[in-house]
């Protein structure tokens, strides 16, 4: 088993989260208990199953447990669990108060546009610009379902088979768009040509997954969505993302983390690429 400590609304809301999605087609670790008493370990915590299976957090990890073939399986339902998180009934999961229904972008753009005044380190004016053209852009939201917030594949437990065997990391869940966990996959999904990589390494550079067109494609065959507002998603997710990354890069600047790592120092550069990778798929925007 495992066990994850936070505070007492965070712990008790990802123990929601995680009882709801039980016995629907989503693989989630089944929540054991939860355990208010902060005396017990300093802390709320809730212990879930253990699952088996591998975590793939760069090329190395892909190459070792993964070959070609297998690759592009993983890819495959990875995405595939996407659209079944996406077709819960979250009413009959007792998840219908998880969030606000409607109105997920624009409650995104105001969050982490919040976000990145509070933590900003210098000014960069292509956040705001971006920004600007985001909030002029917003699609109109044609569906709602529960939004996992953070779906990537180093987000997920992966079995041999390379089918998925548990979602994790649930706290930025709720309800809004669909197309918005789909827009900041294909952000984390790195592509050998691609020019901006969000994190230092990432699994799917390994050759062999998916595109992200093929990705897409395949979302929206399974799923039955209209996918035509995906690249406003993939914007937001580029410009989310660093606002989450810069936040990041201030607390090691604040030196919340200790003593130099590479990693955190790049991220400063990191931050400015994704910036003007946003401001440059949103002025493609219609």
């Amino acid at each position: 088993m495992g066990a994850t400590l936070g505070s007492a609304h965070d712990m008790g809301r990802e123990h929601r989260i995680l009882a709801g999605l039980a016995g629907t087609d989503v693989p989630a670790p089944a929540p054991v208990a939860l355990c208010e008493d902060e005396e017990v370990l300093g802390a709320v915590f809730y212990v879930m199953d253990l699952v088996d299976g591998e975590v793939l957090r760069d090329e190395d990890d892909v190459e070792r447990h993964f070959d070609e073939a297998g690759r592009r399986r993983v890819g495959e339902a990875l995405v595939d669990t996407l659209a079944d998180l996406h077709a819960v009934d979250f009413e009959a999961a007792g998840l219908g108060e998880l969030g606000k229904r409607d109105g997920y972008a624009e409650r995104q753009l105001k969050r982490w546009q919040r976000q990145w005044e509070g933590s900003k380190t210098r000014e960069l004016p292509v956040m705001d610009e971006t920004h600007a053209l985001l909030s002029a852009r917003v699609p109109p939201q044609r569906d709602t379902a529960i939004v996992h917030g953070d779906y990537r594949l180093d987000n997920v437990i992966v079995a041999p088979s390379g089918d998925i065997a548990a979602v994790v990391d649930w706290e930025l869940c709720t309800l809004g768009d669909p197309l918005a966990d789909l827009g900041l996959l294909m952000v984390y999904w790195a592509e050998q040509s691609d020019e901006v990589v969000p994190l230092t390494r990432s699994p799917t550079l390994a050759p062999g997954f998916p595109s992200r067109e093929q990705l897409a494609a395949r979302y929206a065959e399974r799923s039955g969505r209209d996918v035509t507002a995906l690249d406003f998603f993939v914007a937001l997710g580029y410009w989310k993302l660093a606002a989450i990354l810069e936040g990041v890069f201030a607390r090691y600047s604040a030196g919340a983390y200790g003593k130099t790592n590479d990693d955190f120092e790049s991220f400063g550069k990191v931050v400015e690429q994704l910036a003007g990778a946003a401001r440059d798929a949103a002025t493609r925007l219609e």
